[in-house]
């Protein structure tokens, strides 16, 4: 079975992990395999009870993803590696994905499930913002029917971005003066039905393919292609840890 970790992937990562020396409790000596096991899941979109055997026993894997799930491991990992992105431009954008049946039914007392229904089925929908290379800044998820523009803020806040590019779902006028106000430059072509013509640059829109090649490339991981998690927490826990991986690249 082939690695999915590299040594130079696991060292920059080792140090940011729940159970290494000097935290409380039982130190996590295998933190590696554990990591390992859940890339092998995202990677192959398997259910945890096929996790192979070589990876321990995977109800044990199952309940410690849901505890660093929980807790906010996986986000606090891609944050700190995440410090170092370049601002200069970046790219905005969303991606529909198909909910298995599997991912429906979970409890509403565990909150909104980002799950949403259309001709297709159930969905749901990934936004992201990435660099200028096509690292992810921040992501977020909704229902499959929720409009890009309604999220575009909250993904931008605390960006430090000059240039903001977006395809012209994202042409809102509110939109526009937020990214302004920020101090930054909106690249973002009008709509047909826009009676006022807006000055924009073809050349630096050109770029937006980075933000697509984001998108296939975490769509390489079966379990970020079709969503199989019932809550929504566990599938953003997926979504940030391959973006960490695809990063570290």
């Amino acid at each position: 079975m082939r690695k999915q970790l590299r040594d130079d992937q696991w060292k920059q990562i080792e140090g940011l992990l729940p159970g290494k020396v000097g935290d409380r409790g039982r130190s996590g000596a295998d933190n590696r395999l554990f990591v390992e096991a859940v890339l092998w899941i995202a990677r192959t979109g398997s259910p945890w009870r096929d996790l192979p055997t070589q990876f321990g026993r995977w109800n044990s894997a199952y309940q410690r993803f849901a505890r660093w799930s929980r807790a906010g491991v996986w986000h606090r990992v891609f944050a700190t590696l995440g410090r170092e992105r370049r601002f200069r431009e970046v790219f905005i954008d969303s991606t529909i994905v198909r909910a298995h049946q599997h991912a429906a039914g979970a409890p509403q007392k565990n909150g909104a499930q980002a799950l949403g229904r259309s001709r297709g089925g159930l969905t749901t929908k990934i936004h992201v913002v990435v660099d200028a290379i096509g690292h992810l800044i921040q992501g977020r998820l909704s229902a499959g029917q929720v409009h890009d523009v309604t999220q575009a803020q909250a993904l931008l806040d605390g960006v430090p971005a000059r240039c903001v590019v977006a395809d012209k779902a994202y042409d809102a006028a509110a939109l526009r003066q937020s990214i302004r106000d920020a101090g930054a430059k909106a690249v973002i072509p009008p709509r047909a039905n826009r009676r006022e013509p807006i000055r924009w640059s073809k050349a630096i829109y050109r770029h937006r393919n980075l933000v697509e090649r984001f998108f296939c490339r975490i769509k390489h991981f079966r379990r970020i292609a079709t969503r199989y998690d019932k809550l929504a927490e566990r599938f953003a826990s997926f979504v940030c840890l391959v973006g960490t991986f695809v990063c570290m690249q």
